[in-house]
């Protein structure tokens, strides 16, 4: 990719372009879904500051790193979102580091949902060795270790980006956005997401159906760890659809060629900010030692 091979994909795509009217109500709706889901997060996070019994609990703190993600994610998404139409393009430096942090926590959430069956298997099939286990500190170093595998997985496409385009781009505007910026890694991109997904699948059927084998079925416990990592595999499943986005669009656009802007916001807003609402329900409203602290802290305010 050169300078004007990007210039003339940003052409062609800024060809068709929504009227005034419309551009205003979509990013309306993006920036108040923002608000709203990441306040909710917000008042997740606060609620798990406030409280020792969350904040020194393995299952909790992976809980949260996954809401932090998710509120990144989810802020950053929005604001290339408003500055595609508000800008189109932006600088090439800014737009680079606001990509590659928003891949970071992209790639972070399927393996964050690995790390929290993990710590659901460990609690109700080995309890004895869970304390052991999943210590606090281990727990960060596996959220440590979650962001190492997430740049080992970004950090080559920028690599690949400095080493093979000219100066001259770095000193433009471009419209930001990662099929445009990172068009040379595709293959990679590919390679990566099959990799990473096959595994978490893996983990999560391993330690669904070790949890389904030794409840023998009684346990209330062993239940509801088997119903989350369930709604785990449904957060997977929509993790997922962002790896399926562009063939499903460009489907749904040969189909439907005059409607490929609003086919574009329909997908933007099911694959990049309504999943991002599923994280909250799974602890903050079903586990009931946090939806009692967030209770209080509502009654409170």
């Amino acid at each position: 990719m050169n300078l004007s091979s990007v210039n003339n994909t940003v052409s062609a795509a800024g060809q068709m372009r929504d009227s005034f009217t419309t551009a205003v109500i979509k990013n309306v709706i993006v920036t108040v879904l923002c608000i709203s889901i990441n306040y909710i997060n917000g008042t997740l996070l606060h609620t798990f500051r406030k409280h020792q019994i969350l904040n020194s609990n393995p299952r909790y703190i992976l809980f949260i790193h996954l809401v932090i993600n998710d509120m990144m994610q989810l802020a950053l998404s929005t604001l290339l979102h408003v500055v595609s139409y508000a800008l189109f393009k932006i600088a090439m430096p800014f737009c680079v580091i606001i990509l590659t942090i928003a891949v970071a926590t992209t790639q972070n959430t399927p393996l964050n949902l690995a790390g929290m069956a993990v710590e659901c298997y460990i609690a109700v099939c080995m309890p004895l060795r869970h304390g052991q286990i999943c210590s606090v500190k281990k727990t960060y170093i596996l959220i440590g270790l979650i962001w190492v595998a997430s740049a080992f997985y970004v950090l080559p496409d920028l690599f690949f980006l400095l080493a093979t385009e000219p100066l001259e781009l770095f000193q433009s505007k471009v419209f930001c956005a990662r099929d445009y910026v990172f068009r040379g890694t595709t293959k990679k991109r590919d390679v990566s997401h099959i990799v990473c997904l096959v595994l978490v699948w893996l983990t999560l059927f391993y330690t669904y159906f070790r949890i389904l084998f030794a409840a023998k079925g009684a346990s209330t416990d062993m239940k509801k760890a088997r119903n989350t990592i369930l709604l785990h595999g449904f957060q997977l499943l929509l993790c997922m659809l962002s790896y399926v986005r562009p063939m499903l669009e460009q489907g749904l656009i040969y189909l439907m060629p005059k409607q490929l802007l609003s086919i574009r916001f329909t997908f933007y807003v099911i694959v990049q900010i309504l999943p991002r609402f599923v994280s909250p329900i799974v602890y903050g409203l079903r586990d009931q030692t946090f939806r009692r602290y967030v209770r209080k802290y509502f009654r409170c305010s």
